[in-house]
Parts: C-alpha cells; structure tokens; sequence
C-alpha cells in the first residue's frame, strides 16, 4: 500500500454529525448534566468558606501550614466555580473549533 493511499484513508470523512434528536431521553440527561453542575457549585461554595476560614485561622494563629493551606483552597476552588461556570462554553468553544479540522 501507498503512502498516498494511506494518507486518504486517514482522510476520509465518516459523515457522522451530533443529532439532538437521536436517542430518548436527551431532555432528562441535559437536566441531570445541570443538577450535577449546580451540586459542584455549591459544594465549591462550601470548599472556598471552609479554606477561607483555614486561610484566616492560620494567620491569626500563627499556623503558617495552615495558612499556606487555606490560600491553596480558596484558589483551587476559584478554579473549580471557574471551570463549573464556564464548562457549556468550553466544550461549545472546542467543539466548533473541531468542526473546523479538515
């Protein structure tokens, strides 16, 4: 077999596209995907007063692990509720952007 041969196989286009009205259940399934998210906000919320409380109990205590910890929650939890709230136009942003690969 060819090299060319090999490349156009690679090529080749399926012809396989999303289809919102493909299989039952779509509504219930983006319901769930929503619940699941706001679950993960929430429980960030909860995560972020918790390492700020850590955060705060360590500087006025002295605890300089603490502390250190405290600080290294609350950012990684702005990252989660960044990541939470921005994943519909993540994955909407990447998935145009993989329509476009030819």
């Amino acid at each position: 077999m060819f090299l060319a041969d090999k490349v156009i196989r690679l090529a080749y286009d399926p012809g396989i596209k999303p289809n919102e009205g493909g299989l039952p259940g779509l509504a219930v399934l983006k319901q769930v995907m929503g619940s699941i998210n706001l679950f993960g906000i929430i429980a960030v919320v909860g995560a972020m007063a918790v390492s700020a409380g850590v955060w705060a109990w360590g500087h006025h205590s002295g605890g300089h692990q603490a502390e250190a910890n405290g600080k290294k929650g609350v950012l990684v939890s702005a990252g989660a509720a960044l990541l939470l709230g921005a994943a519909n136009g993540i994955v909407a942003f990447f998935s145009t952007l993989g329509t476009q690969v030819h």
